[in-house]
């Protein structure tokens, strides 16, 4: 794709995010859009939040378990960028006019210590630059009509991010088995969905890895400061109006979020 229809459709995505009005499948459109090309889109939209003062406060991997996989047809994991108006709280309810078509996925957060440079980054690694673990639900959003996406589609759209809402506990990962810790997760009260840490590429330590070096192809690195989401350990859950949410992750403490 050539500079001018990145600009275009990085900017049509942009548009709305800020009108929250989906557009049609990219990849309707343009049936030859590659991956890189499809980052380069990204990079386009995330650059325009930028210049309107926004900033990055970390980076999330995108699907990385199979139910999710299988929900949206696609077979890779992605990435995109966490920037400080997505950040959401416990306490405040968040705006669902504010959203597209929002769904809930709980999941494992880093909060990184130490700068991560991809290629060649081990689990280790990982381990070794990382400040502490928390529970949270990623709010993902899609300005793609009825998410029908493709994985070009998701990636162009900054990995579908939304909102992200942090748990209250930072947990120092070398104390638990990040594969095994199992998470619950409530809606309105009534339980529906559960999994373990092994549904983001076996290890959610795996995951920060896998992005590490993902981005390491990018010269992009992973910054000591930054909150890094790991990728959902259950499916999607979609959200209505008025719902609340509740998660526990063992080992690791609990987060919740409301919609109103």
């Amino acid at each position: 794709m050539n500079d001018t229809l990145i600009q275009q459709l990085g900017d049509e995505l942009h548009q709305a995010l800020v009108n929250r009005k989906p557009v049609s499948p990219l990849t309707t459109r343009h049936p030859d859009i590659s991956i890189d090309d499809a980052y380069r889109i990204q990079q386009h939209m995330v650059g325009r939040r930028l210049a309107g003062g926004d900033r990055i406060v970390g980076k999330k991997i995108g699907v990385t378990s199979k139910p999710v996989m299988q929900m949206l047809g696609v077979h890779q994991p992605d990435f995109g960028y966490l920037l400080s108006s997505m950040i959401a709280d416990q306490v405040t309810a968040v705006d669902f006019d504010s959203l597209i078509a929002p769904k809930a996925e709980g999941e494992i957060a880093f909060v990184l210590k130490r700068d991560l440079r991809g290629p060649n980054v081990t689990n280790a690694d990982v381990l070794a630059a990382t400040e502490g673990v928390m529970a949270c639900f990623e709010i993902v959003d899609s300005r793609v009509e009825n998410w029908k996406i493709k994985i070009q589609d998701t990636v162009a759209d900054n990995a579908s991010c939304g909102v992200f809402v942090l748990g209250s506990q930072l947990i120092d990962p070398r104390k638990i088995d990040l594969n095994l810790c199992g998470m619950v997760l409530e809606q309105n009260g009534e339980l529906v969905a559960t999994g373990a840490g092994a549904a983001a590429l076996g290890s959610p330590v795996n995951a920060v890895a896998w992005l590490a070096n993902a981005l390491g192809r990018y010269d992009i690195p992973l910054l000591a400061g930054d909150v890094i989401l790991s990728g959902s350990l259950a499916a999607m859950i979609p959200v209505k109006r008025g719902d609340r949410f509740r998660m526990q992750i063992g080992g690791i403490g609990d987060c919740s979020v409301r919609f109103e």
